[in-house]
Parts: C-alpha cells; sequence; structure tokens
C-alpha cells in the first residue's frame, strides 16, 4: 500500500456560481501545464474534488511545483482504496504508521456515498477502535491531535489522507483576463506582477530601456524577473521599448518640475498602444502611495490622463517593509537588488514636483510634437517570450 494520489483543495473557487467550472478546467490545465514533464502524472476531476495521479512518481517534486500554481488552497497526499470496511481500515492503519514520531490522532471520516452501509460517526469509531488495538502508544484526542487522519467515502472510491500542505492560494492565472505589467527591475513591479496573477491575472510585461545609459544587465536583470514570475504562471511576453531618444527629447524640453511626470505619461501612451495590438485590457503597476514624487495622488492624477485603460496598483497601501517581504518570499528580492539602473533612476531631475496639475502637464506636452518619436519607440519595440525552463546560459557571463 502507498500514497498514490494527491488531493487538492480549491478554497476560495468553490464559492464561485454557475462559472466555476471555468475556474475547475482552467485550474486542471495549469497543474497539467506545470507537471508536464511528470509523464506518467495524470489530473483528474470528480464531483467536488481534484486529484493528481501519480503513477509510481515520487510526491515530493510534485508536491513542490504545485505549491507555486494559484487556484489549490492546500493539498494532501492521499490513498485510494476500494468502498469496503477492512480496506479502509488497513488504509487508515498504513497512514497512522507512517507517522510514527507522533502520539495523538484523530478520525474524521466524511461520508459523500450515502450508499456506503455505514454512517460517518459509526465509522469514526469502527476505525479509531480498529487503529489503536493493532499499535502501542498511540491515543485518540479529538481536539488537538498530532495527526488527523481524514477519510472520504466518495462514489468512485474511499481517500485517506494524514495531513494538509498549504496551497498558493488565489484564482488560477488566466481566469481574469490579462494585463501588462509596467516592469522596471526594482523591487515592487515583480511583486505587483505576482498579486495579479495571485487573483487569476494572466500578465505580459513591458520594459523601457535606454541605452547606453541603461546597460544590457539592466535588460537581462527584468528577464530574469520576469522568469522568476513564470514560476507562478505559463511563458511571459516581455516588451522591450527602445526609449533612448523619447525619454532624452523630455528631459531636453520640457521643465525640470514636470519632466518625470510626462516621462510617465509617454509610458502610459506606449503602453496602452502594445495593449491595443496584444488585446490585453489593463494595466499592472507596482506603484505605491507617496513613496516617491511620482506616486503622490497628484501625480497619478496628472499621470492618469492620458490613458482610458484601467491601472490595477496592487501595492497601492502597502508599506515597503512588506513589499520587501513578499518579495524575498516569491525570491525576486535577490536580483531586484542588484545594481543595474533603469531609466527612472538614470534621468532624475533635480525637483521634480510632488503635485503636478493635469492642465500644466497637458500645457507643456502640447509645445513639444512627441508623436514621432512615440511612434519610432513602438514600432521598435523587442518583444520577447520567457519561459520557465528557458535555462540558456548568459551570454554576457563570458565577458567576465
Amino acid at each position: 500500500m502507498q500514497y498514490d494520489h494527491i488531493l487538492i483543495r480549491y478554497g476560495e473557487m468553490a464559492l464561485k456560481g454557475k462559472n466555476r467550472k471555468m475556474f475547475i478546467l482552467k485550474l486542471q490545465e495549469n497543474i497539467q501545464h506545470k507537471l508536464n514533464d511528470f509523464p506518467n502524472v495524470k489530473v483528474k476531476r470528480t464531483q467536488g474534488r481534484m486529484f493528481i495521479l501519480l503513477n509510481g512518481h515520487q510526491p515530493e517534486p510534485i508536491i513542490e511545483r504545485c505549491k507555486h500554481i494559484f487556484g489549490i488552497q492546500s493539498m494532501s497526499l492521499a490513498i485510494k482504496v476500494e468502498n469496503e470496511e477492512s480496506v479502509i481500515k488497513e488504509a487508515a492503519l498504513f497512514a497512522l504508521k507512517k507517522n510514527p514520531t507522533i502520539e495523538t490522532f484523530k478520525i474524521t471520516v466524511k461520508r459523500i456515498n450515502k450508499d456506503f452501509p455505514i454512517r460517518s460517526q459509526e465509522m469514526n469509531q469502527l476505525l479509531g477502535r480498529y487503529l489503536l488495538t493493532n499499535t502501542d502508544n498511540y491515543t485518540v484526542d479529538v481536539h488537538q491531535p498530532d495527526m488527523e487522519i481524514r477519510v472520504e467515502i466518495r462514489l468512485e472510491a474511499t481517500y485517506i489522507t494524514s495531513s494538509v500542505i498549504k496551497g498558493a492560494g488565489g484564482l488560477p492565472v488566466g481566469t481574469s483576463g490579462k494585463s501588462l505589467l509596467l516592469l522596471s527591475g526594482g523591487i515592487d513591479s515583480p511583486v505587483a506582477g505576482y498579486l495579479a496573477m495571485k487573483r487569476g491575472v494572466q500578465i505580459e510585461a513591458i520594459h523601457f530601456h535606454s541605452p547606453p545609459f541603461t546597460s544590457e544587465r539592466a535588460k537581462q536583470k527584468v528577464l530574469d524577473l520576469t522568469k522568476q514570475l513564470t514560476k507562478f504562471g505559463k511563458s511571459i511576453q516581455v516588451h522591450i521599448v527602445p526609449f533612448t531618444k523619447l525619454q532624452q527629447e523630455i528631459f531636453r524640453t520640457m521643465p525640470d518640475g514636470y519632466a518625470m511626470t510626462i516621462m510617465r505619461r509617454m509610458m502610459m501612451r506606449i503602453s496602452e498602444q502594445v495593449c491595443d495590438q496584444q488585446s490585453i485590457l489593463s494595466l499592472t503597476t507596482g506603484e505605491n502611495l507617496g513613496q516617491v514624487a511620482s506616486q503622490t495622488m497628484e501625480s497619478m492624477n496628472a499621470i492618469n490622463e492620458v490613458t482610458t485603460y484601467p491601472i490595477i496598483r496592487p501595492l497601492i497601501t502597502m508599506d515597503k517593509s512588506d513589499i520587501i517581504s513578499i518579495s524575498q518570499e516569491i525570491g525576486t528580492y535577490e536580483t531586484s537588488i542588484l545594481p543595474y539602473e533603469d531609466c527612472c533612476t538614470i534621468f532624475v531631475p533635480k525637483s521634480p514636483k510632488t503635485k503636478p496639475k493635469r492642465e500644466k502637464a497637458s500645457h507643456f506636452e502640447q509645445k513639444n510634437d512627441f508623436s514621432e518619436l512615440l511612434k519610432e519607440a513602438v514600432e521598435g519595440i523587442e518583444t520577447i517570450k520567457v519561459t520557465a525552463k528557458d535555462n540558456k546560459k548568459d551570454k554576457l557571463d563570458d565577458l567576465l
């Protein structure tokens, strides 16, 4: 006898209405995609439950992979047996003996199959008595047991589990539409992308690259961050915008205090065009209220004027320490703090306006026609598809 299944629990998805099936199907697809290099693994659904059939694979690497799949609230290793009392007893005993360090246990039977002849409470007692009779040094504790052995008697079979492994929660990526993440290379924007994905959003990324002021290392840093985000979804397209000429023109012709605001407005204009081309419905940013001059309420109001697209700001009310904690948890922090600067940190005015006005920003823009430079930037976009399994050696390493 052995653990041959992983039971998947949905959490929030179970509360959905008529569209619940769509969420469950997307979760099944996402799990199968993440496990496609385990050739014998199958993902199956029964009423109210999803199972991963191990088919001989070791469970540990599969569980580790599943911990990063949004939509999974929790998981448990499970033994599948026939709906027969004697077989269920042996499986429960096996589950208990697999954990020799515990001292107390509890049995919880859930009889979904009402044709099974023994009621749940009676089955609890039968199993508890059987385990105590056939083991030493164990006692029953129904309040705070070291282990809870759960027995689900379903129509097709009975499943026995003895531990609960926390999942990523949230909603399956791909169930909430697509958003374009403005990815700078700092700490905040990858966390914003992660949190958007947790709500079921499929992301593409856009990065504004200003060579020679920003290096190829800065560009590679963004691609590395994107690769880390693919751990929570599928492949991600990154749109690299050649921003040098437009950025230089902005800081050459615009008043110093408004240059940052107008630069951000140009980023929004370009991002909106990419959204149109890629059938993307929203923008996502790592903005955090009051963190820097461009992220005051007044700045966001002035910048938002140039787009009608909704802007998702998952970090807007977070403390910086909370954002750093998430970045460390998801594995982006060490890459984000690498000293390769992006275009927003290279071109910084001495005294940026913290309370810019929309009408002034529009007035200054109208004094200079940026349309050709905007067009050139959009036409020069390089799109790179980043996948989790892209393990190509960084060519720049050869130069070190």
